[in-house]
């Protein structure tokens, strides 16, 4: 990929940061307060005392949690406007997370064999170049150590996708489309559980569209072993608290959780 599509992803989060930030820590994230990362974090081996990078940290919520969790982590990301919202709150309350501006498809200049573990959330699919952050991921791993990452699932979540629904309104079926196109596009959104009265500019976020065997051969390609894959469903009591979840938990996969090994 080009060095302009990097820079593209790094304006448009830029643009994004403040807004992304306080949407998040308000809690209108919900996907990812009851969904997605729940999910990961229960997908995860104890990190306890482990040397962890986090591929696409953002603000650092999640990083945040993952030093919670005992490990010593360093969080990276091409957005400068993100990083500085995460470092802000490392010196609001210090948890030991350190932070790295910089894309985590190319050369980081973070040393090599220096971590036990990469984890990513929801980040990879939003990047120009997952094969080169594969690459860079086995690089910055030692013998032994493990990647594990969440995107959206490509399976379900393509460039046509459509919800299906009867005379009533009900949702009754996912239409995928356009599951091979490469074509990226900008989709510009707001968090659903945004205040409907607030007038706010929707984030506007790069999408690069993969199939599930690009996701997966790169892992491969990369040098790593793949371990374990995971699509889990919303669990019950979070459907019964945000009910439009129950979508992703009879309908069609949402979430693609992905494990791999770095050989001995």
């Amino acid at each position: 990929m080009t060095d302009k599509a990097h820079h593209e992803v790094a304006a448009r989060w830029n643009q994004n940061a403040d807004q992304w930030t306080d949407d998040v820590r308000n809690g209108y994230d919900v996907y990812r307060d009851l969904f997605t990362f729940p999910a990961f974090v229960e997908f995860l081996p104890d990190i306890t005392g482990l040397d962890v990078i986090d591929f696409g940290c953002g603000e650092g919520t999640n990083t945040r949690h993952f030093a919670k969790m005992g490990a010593k982590v360093t969080g990276i990301d091409i957005s400068q406007g993100l990083i500085e919202h995460a470092r802000q709150a490392e010196i609001a309350d210090p948890v030991g997370v350190k932070y790295k501006v910089g894309s985590y498809s190319s050369e980081t200049g973070l040393p090599a064999s220096s971590f036990d573990a990469v984890v990513s959330t929801m980040a990879l699919m939003d990047g120009p170049d997952f094969q080169g952050a594969m690459n860079e991921a086995y690089r910055l791993v030692r013998p032994g150590a493990f990647i594990a990452f969440s995107v959206l699932h490509p399976c379900f979540i393509t460039p046509g996708l459509q919800w299906q629904k009867d005379e009533h309104g009900k949702t009754t079926g996912l239409c995928v489309a356009r599951y091979f196109s490469k074509e990226v596009f900008t989709e510009n959104w707001k968090f659903g559980n945004r205040p409907k009265d607030e007038n706010i500019v929707p984030f506007s976020v790069p999408r690069f569209p993969r199939t599930i065997g690009d996701y997966l051969n790169a892992v491969a390609f990369a040098g790593f072993r793949l371990t374990r894959i995971g699509e889990p469903q919303p669990t019950e009591d979070a459907c019964k608290i945000v009910p439009r979840f129950s979508r992703w938990r009879d309908l069609g996969a949402f979430l693609l959780l992905v494990m791999a090994e770095c050989p001995k």
